[in-house]
This record gives structure tokens, sequence and C-alpha cells, in this order.
């Protein structure tokens, strides 16, 4: 995946980073290139001196053609700004922004920009917005035998009905975000473009997942 994170603060150089060592093609926009030397030894990622708000430096970071995009400056309007502009110019599809005021949460979510508030943010789940990976996992029991995994509906199961991915004993739809709101009742729903849809699952169905949404395993 190619991935731009805006901002080479504590977070973004660890993530950046991060996302370098997996194998990712990573650019990294900041307008001090002093903060580039926060970046790990392992980075192999291209730097870029700029705004994160400036469509050519943008440009010139890949945006056109990635994957996905995370705006971690340490101030709320720009990474909003940067992330609505990934979104509307560069159709941008995993876009996330790191705010330090979780009251405005619900507004960005209203705008349909997943948002992370400093005091419960970790690398981890920036990294689960960007690349919608397998171990996607919310939560699981103390035994082990049940998960609750989230991911993004495909765009080819758009229009189905949600209740026809539950899959035996192993995978139940229990729930599903659009557009910022969360909603219980599947019964009779279909899938939208965007859905991030919660899967209850056992071990066997979190291996079932990708055949279910028609997603070839890694």
């Amino acid at each position: 995946m190619h991935i731009v994170v805006v901002g080479c603060g504590r977070v973004g150089s660890e993530l950046a980073t991060q996302l370098s060592e997996d194998g990712h093609s990573v650019v990294i926009i900041d307008k001090n290139a002093h903060a580039f030397r926060r970046l790990g030894q392992s980075f192999t990622g291209q730097r870029v001196i700029g705004s994160g708000f400036d469509r050519v430096i943008l440009r010139q970071a890949g945006a056109d053609g990635a994957d996905a995009f995370a705006a971690v400056t340490n101030g709320d309007n720009t990474n909003i700004l940067c992330a609505r502009i990934a979104q509307g110019t560069f159709n941008i599809k995993n876009v996330v922004a790191r705010i330090y005021d979780p009251q405005r949460a619900d507004i960005y979510q209203r705008l349909g920009i997943p948002t992370v508030a400093t005091v419960t943010w970790a690398t981890m789940q920036v990294r689960r917005w960007l690349l919608n990976e397998d171990e996607t996992i919310a939560w699981t029991a103390d035994s082990g035998k049940l998960s609750l995994i989230e991911r993004f509906l495909p765009d080819t199961l758009a229009g189905q009905l949600l209740s026809e991915l539950n899959s035996g004993n192993d995978i139940r739809v229990v729930g599903v975000v659009r557009a910022g709101t969360g909603r219980l009742d599947i019964e009779g729903l279909y899938g939208q473009e965007d859905d991030k849809v919660y899967f209850l699952v056992t071990p066997e169905g979190a291996r079932q997942l990708n055949s279910v949404l028609g997603i070839e395993s890694k």
C-alpha cells in the first residue's frame, strides 16, 4: 500500500517507521525538516518538506494514488483540513485524523472522517484504520473462543443483505457503523459503501472471514 502521513512528531514518526518496516510505501510530510530526525533508522520511505494541506505538496507525496492517509500533526484544525482534502480532492478511502479535543469527534464523524483523540491514541489503532487488516480485532473473550472483528465492507458487497454474511455457527454480523452512526438492527439491512461492519466470530470464523467477504488471503 502507498500511505501518506502528515506530521512527523512522536506519533507520526513511529507510525511511518512501523509502516515502512512492514513493507509499505510511505511518504511523511512535515513543515520542519528537523522533525525527520525522529524517524527510525529502518524507515525507507520518502520525506517531503511542506504543508499537509498544500495540494502541490500532496501530489509530490503521491496522494493521487495513495491507499491511505493519516493526519497526525499537533493541530486539530490542520489535521481535519488535511483529512478533508485527502478525501475530497484525492479520493483516498482510508483516512484518519488525530484530534486533541475529543468533544469534536462527533462532528468529524458526521463528515465521514474517523478520528482518534490524544487520550485514547495508540499507533495500532491508526494502523487498523489505514490498513483494514485481517487482525482488526476490537475485543476477544478471556477464553479466546470469541472475538469481535471490525472490517470495512468491500465495495463489491454493497447492496447485499448484511445478514447474508452470517456463516454457520462461526460468523455473525452484530453491528454496523454508517456515516458515524452505530446500528444494531441488522435484519433486513443492506450494505453500503464505507460501512464498517462488526463480526462476532469463533477462531474458525476468523479464518473464514476473508473468504466470506470475497477477499483474497495475503
